[in-house]
This record gives C-alpha cells, structure tokens and sequence, in this order.
C-alpha cells in the first residue's frame, strides 16, 4: 500500500480550467471598469456558468443591475454572494438600497441592522437608517 502525501512544496494537479477563469474574471472587472455594462453582463453570466459561487462576481453583477435600476435582480445576485460571505458589508448595504427603492423598508432596516452587527461605526447604514425611519 502507497500512499502519497501533499506536502508544502509539492504540486497539485492543475485545474485547466482555473486559467480561463481567471481571465474571464480580469475581462469581467475590465468591462465594468470601463462601464460596458451589457458586455459585462455577459462575460459575468458565462463566468457564473463555470464558478458559480464567485463571490466578487456575484456581487459585481448585482451592482450592475443596481445601476440598470433593476433592484429585484440586484437582490437575487446579492442573496447569492451572502450565502457565501454573510457579513459582507458592502453585499448588505448595496442590497439595503435595493430593498429602499423598491418600498421594502422593513428588508432595508433587517440588513442595516446586519451591518451595525459587524460595523457599528457605519454612517452610510446611519444615513440609510434615518431616511427609513423618518
């Protein structure tokens, strides 16, 4: 019986499909950078196909369709990227917003309160709170 240990130094087999995620994420970040948001949309989409649970990826979507002012998708990609970093400040907040232009006070004020959890000193959440409560 052999047995083969992974040591600090040794290789892993290489992911080939690792590389062209990786540049699909640069090409992602690239396009959203430059403001291609529709093209961004689609490298974005095609990224999720193969690394579904892209952190970055899913929040990036989100904020693009907070940008298209589609605020139920925005929410959807943004649940997405929560169920992996749960306490992702900037996930909450943007999904807080999204709950606000949609009329959903009581979902804004939940993720407010998720966000004051882990960043009591927040002042967009301070901001954000006093527009819902007033």
């Amino acid at each position: 019986m052999c047995t083969t240990l992974v040591g600090l130094f040794s290789r892993s087999p290489k992911d080939p499909a690792l590389k062209n995620n990786v540049k699909k994420f640069k090409e992602f970040k690239k396009l959203l950078k430059a403001k291609k948001y529709d093209d961004a949309l689609k490298t974005g989409t095609e990224l999720l196909k193969t690394v579904p649970n892209h952190h970055d990826a899913l929040f990036m979507m989100g904020g693009i369709y907070y940008l298209k002012n589609k605020y139920k998708t925005t929410i959807l990609y943004l649940d997405k990227s929560l169920d992996i970093g749960a306490y992702d400040v900037d996930a909450l907040l943007l999904k807080a917003y999204s709950h606000q232009k949609l009329g959903e006070n009581k979902r804004a004020i939940s993720c407010c309160e998720k966000i004051l959890e882990v960043d009591p000193k927040n002042t967009s959440v301070s901001e954000l709170l006093k527009q819902l409560n007033s």
